[in-house]
């Protein structure tokens, strides 16, 4: 009767990915049904991890870190946690062979988030890759499915979406990393002078990376090819909208996309998916 256990978890993966991420949630309902689940426990891990750094003011950060890194330990080791979350997370590493080095370098970035760090060049490459890119990694693991061949040829691609989107992530949430976590994650640049010129530098390196992240979704099989492009094209739009808005909008305010919006890029990127013309 485990595969009770094993639905649940999957679906308590699914529940949390909902609740957090609709432009997530609807670029994975985007993919085939077949990789669905294993994105949804990835998603789901990372969420978890994400919020104990992020939103449990007021408890020990450091030991729920500490405590969530021994249970994913032990969870890949004995292949079973009753964490449901940890549990879905476990059987998709198992499954599709994720590199355990990946998750260890994704606890790595999480740790660096307790930490007051004056973000230098190395640290900022550093976070992102540990917080976004080898996320990317992952989700690339399942699409590809043990060909290691096709991993290989589409692995830089993957990681310059998650840095791309991450990059934008931390322009969207400016205000409350600053003013509520303390965080400052852009490298050498003071706050106090954060200004348009600034912004536009930032903004320039989010344009190079989507443009050869763009270039490996052309790549991915079809089972996660349209489902990537959606998320690619929500974070397009928030990107653009970002854009727009001048240093002091997005240090007084967090730029968001409405729904009606998500769903009219959607349909725009169904139908250019569906005339090749990505």
């Amino acid at each position: 009767m485990k595969h009770l256990f094993d639905e649940l978890s999957y679906s308590v993966s699914k529940i949390t990915t909902q609740k957090y991420s609709t432009s997530f949630s609807l670029g994975i309902l985007a993919l085939k049904p077949s990789v669905r689940s294993a994105i949804y426990a990835i998603y789901g891990y990372v969420r978890l991890a994400d919020e104990i750094v992020d939103s449990f003011q007021g408890y020990d950060k450091e030991k729920l870190l500490n405590r969530l890194k021994q249970e994913t330990e032990n969870a890949l080791q004995e292949g079973i946690s009753l964490n449901p979350i940890l549990q879905s997370f476990q059987e998709t590493v198992h499954k599709y062979r994720i590199e355990k080095k990946l998750i260890e370098d994704f606890l790595h970035s999480m740790e660096m988030d307790l930490q007051k760090i004056d973000y230098n060049s190395d640290l900022y490459n550093e976070y992102i890759y540990g917080s976004a890119e080898v996320v990317g990694l992952m989700c690339l693991q399942v699409f590809t499915d043990g060909n290691r061949e096709k991993y290989e040829d589409l692995k830089l691609y993957a990681m310059k979406l998650g840095s791309a989107f991450q990059k934008i992530n931390f322009l969207r949430d400016l205000r409350d990393d600053y003013q509520i976590l303390g965080r400052t994650y852009f490298p050498n640049i003071d706050m106090g002078v954060f200004d348009n010129h600034v912004k536009c530098l930032i903004e320039k390196e989010i344009e190079e990376e989507f443009k050869e992240a763009l270039i490996g979704i052309k790549k991915l099989p079809g089972s996660s090819m349209f489902g990537v492009y959606l998320a690619y094209k929500y974070y397009l739009s928030l990107f653009k909208k970002i854009k727009r808005k001048s240093s002091k909008d997005i240090l007084n305010n967090r730029v968001r996309i409405p729904n009606s919006e998500k769903a009219f890029v959607a349909f725009k990127s169904y139908v250019r998916y569906k005339t090749a013309f990505l």
